[in-house]
Formats: C-alpha cells, structure tokens, sequence
C-alpha cells in the first residue's frame, strides 16, 4: 500500500522551487535582455508557470525585481570576497582591486548591474536587499578611511562620490562614449585617475 504523501509538509518545498524557478527566469532574463524585459508575465513564461503565478509568491513587481537585483549582489559581494579575502596588499592596493572588480562587474553583467542601482524599481528595504548591498559600500568605507589622512570629509562622503565616479565610467564606456572621447580601448588609465583624484596619487 503507497504511503500517503504529507502534502502539508511538501507544499512548503514546491513553493521554495518555484519561487527560486521565477528569480532564475528573471536573472537569465535581465542578463539577456535587459531590465526592460523584467515583465511579470515574460519572467513567468520563462519560468513555465502562468502569468499569474508570481503573485502567489512575490506580492508586488518590486518584490521580485528585488530578489534577482539580490542574486547581482551577491554575485558581486562574491567577487569582491575573492579579491579581498587573505590579501595583505596595501589598502591602496585593495582599494584599486575593488574597484577594478567593480567596473569588470558592470561592464560584463550590464542588465544586472543597471537592476541593481535602479532603486526607484526596487523594493531596498525588503528582502535582505539591504543586508547585501551596504556591506559592499561599508567595504569601500573601510579602506578609505585607512587610505586618506583625517580631513573635513568623511570617509563615507569620500566613498560616495569615488563611488558615482566609477558608476560613470562603467556607464561611459559601456555606451562606447568613454572610448570614442579618449581615443583608447585601455579602462586602466582612467580608473587610476579617478583613485588620484578621490584620494589622491599613489606613493611610489
């Protein structure tokens, strides 16, 4: 005779799969298209389920979005622990890796990258959003503060605006205008220049 199935106890699995199914669709999804194509009903479609389906388990577009912009993130984080972790370069030297990590990160995952600081389609404070994007800021923080003697402008202002610096160079020569302006094919010049500027030129 079958044992009966505990459909209480595997509701609750069933769920957790499709819920992963859907953020998976939508992460293959922005990586091929682009944030434009995060619809409800494409990523639905992707995932093999009806267009109502991802209400059941994400309440709001916003909800979802926010679950694969966390995938980017973590994917990000990932990349930065592998960096950073065991490293006993100079904070400089971390700092300039970081940031080269950064723009490899943006200009390789652009559907990803352009999701994940698009907060006005995010839902930040929900989801563990938060809880994985501000430890990368916190990062950055960190080695400034080590790098930069004390001085009016705190460390986190510092990172803020080092940070909009590299955010625009991934963006500029992404759309190939960075490029076509310098004349070069090389990112490497630029990303030293913008460290100089924010933190001024590296000791030799």
């Amino acid at each position: 005779m079958p044992t009966p199935v505990n459909s209480a106890n595997e509701e609750p699995a069933q769920d957790e799969g499709l819920r992963a199914r859907l953020v998976e669709a939508g992460v293959e999804l922005v990586a091929g298209e682009g944030v434009q194509a995060l619809s409800l009903r494409e990523i639905a479609r992707r995932a093999g389920v009806s267009h109502g389906a991802p209400r059941r388990y994400f309440p709001t577009h916003l909800d979802l979005l926010s679950a694969i912009a966390r995938r980017g993130f973590a994917d990000l984080a990932a990349r930065t622990a592998e960096v950073l972790d065991g490293d006993d370069a100079s904070p400089r030297a971390r700092l300039t890796s970081l940031a080269r990590t950064y723009l490899d990160f943006a200009l390789s995952e652009r559907g990803m990258y352009e999701l994940m600081f698009r907060h006005d389609l995010l839902e930040s404070n929900r989801l563990g959003l938060r809880d994985t994007s501000l430890p990368l800021f916190q990062v950055l923080v960190d080695l400034i503060a080590r790098i930069r003697p004390p001085a009016d402008t705190p460390p986190p202002v510092v990172a803020g605006a080092l940070w909009a610096n590299l955010h625009g160079i991934a963006q500029l020569w992404g759309w190939g205008s960075l490029p076509l302006a310098t004349g070069s094919d090389d990112i490497e010049p630029l990303l030293r220049a913008t460290l100089d500027a924010h933190l001024g030129p590296e000791s030799r």
